[in-house]
């Protein structure tokens, strides 16, 4: 099955690591995948716009079928080999529920760090306003806040929304993008611990970025949110 698959991606970025993480709980390992130069701007492409036309990463392809849109690629995932490896969607419908609410949120949790940490690659010199800036961090610190409360009983093997799940997959790779970028854990000891306790797990590690994609705003973006 796994040959049938190829991944285009791109190191660092938090939407290529949900789609990697989930392949590799899933017992997928073997798929192609070829790694792209945000510095050279492969994700514009031919290769990749070939199987993702908005030219951006992950590219997913299982056979004929293409997922491109990474929390889509990781529902497809789970439910096409439910059988297989962990299981990331709960029985139980009010885990269930839990769990897609954390999984959802963490796309915002993603979307506030990235107008921080990336607020230079995102936004054109001119179009640019301290002002906006501080909106973004004040905004990013409100998210932080309400991670912290979700994390407040936080231990191994119970985690966003109970055992490792599809909330994992698009929450962890957040906690370590912000720690990566100078989030303080002692601000923020309780989304610390959360990445100390998986930090270690197999397919974390397996899967775990080669290097960050670096912007003017440097690896200390975030070392004052």
């Amino acid at each position: 099955m796994a040959e049938s698959m190829s991944l285009l991606w791109g190191s660092g970025s938090s939407p290529c690591w949900r789609v990697m993480l989930t392949l590799e709980e899933k017992n997928l390992q073997g798929y192609r995948h070829k790694l792209i130069s945000f510095e050279k701007n492969e994700q514009k492409s031919q290769e990749v716009l070939e199987i993702n036309p908005r030219g951006e990463v992950p590219a997913f392809k299982y056979g004929d079928i293409i997922v491109n849109q990474s929390t889509a690629a990781c529902l497809y995932l789970e439910n096409q080999f439910k059988s297989q490896g962990t299981k990331l969607i709960p029985d139980d419908p009010a885990k269930q529920a839990m769990m897609y609410q954390r999984m959802m949120e963490g796309l915002v949790l993603n979307e506030k760090i990235d107008g921080v940490s990336y607020y230079k690659y995102l936004v054109p010199e001119g179009e640019r306003h301290e002002s906006a800036l501080q909106r973004n961090r004040d905004a990013l610190t409100t998210e932080l806040k309400l991670w912290e409360g979700y994390l407040e009983n936080v231990a191994e093997g119970s985690y966003l929304a109970g055992p490792f799940s599809l909330a994992d997959v698009i929450g962890f790779p957040n906690a370590a993008y912000a720690f990566a970028f100078g989030l303080s854990p002692e601000r923020y000891p309780k989304l610390a611990k959360y990445y100390n306790l998986l930090k270690d797990r197999p397919s974390i590690k397996a899967t775990w970025p080669p290097k960050w994609f670096e912007t003017e705003m440097g690896f200390e973006a975030l070392k004052d949110i």
